[in-house]
């Protein structure tokens, strides 16, 4: 028999405090996978199926959907994690000093299950980079194309334009786009 203190089933961690998860407004068929309270600002950083949440009691501060990541990079000395977007907006960094979270892994998982697929542009001269990436919008399936210029890589270039659209073509073809 169990003796007294024991539990039977899964470990339960702390529970997501109720005004943040009714501040989220969960769509039907999201859940909240993980979370954590960035030691920065006290706000709940949210890893849902659908989205990156950045909220406080009744406030979505920020939530983008996984496809906008571009990349994040955990910090394990600092237990930070920083976050930047395809979209070159301002990165942001979350800090979990302590917590026992699996915020940094979720992340990873999510962001790569919006990667279908994901091909450099090989471009010519130096600093000049970037990706053409077919992602998935996890909340429907449906797929899509991304771009992705390093910022030394002008995109207003005629042969970084030419070798996007050779490089679309072919990832396109690849997934039946």
């Amino acid at each position: 028999m169990f003796g007294s203190g024991e539990r039977l089933g899964p470990r339960r961690g702390p529970k997501l405090p109720d005004d943040v998860r009714d501040a989220l407004d969960l769509a039907r068929g999201e859940r909240v996978l993980t979370f954590a309270r960035d030691d920065n600002t006290g706000a709940q950083v949210v890893a849902t199926t659908y989205r990156f949440v950045v909220a406080t009691a009744d406030t979505v501060v920020m939530q983008r959907d996984w496809y906008d990541v571009d990349a994040g990079q955990w910090d394990p000395d600092t237990w930070t994690l920083t976050v930047t977007w395809v979209d070159g907006r301002h990165a942001g960094q979350y800090t979990f000093r302590g917590q026992d979270t699996r915020l940094p892994e979720t992340f990873h998982e999510r962001v790569q299950a919006s990667v279908v697929l994901a091909s450099p542009l090989d471009l010519p001269g130096p600093r000049r980079s970037g990706r053409v990436v077919i992602r998935k919008d996890l909340r429907d399936g449906r797929l899509f194309e991304q771009t992705v210029l390093g910022r030394q890589t002008p995109a207003d270039d005629p042969a970084v334009l030419a070798r996007i659209d050779q490089l679309t073509a072919q990832l396109r073809d690849q997934v039946g786009l």
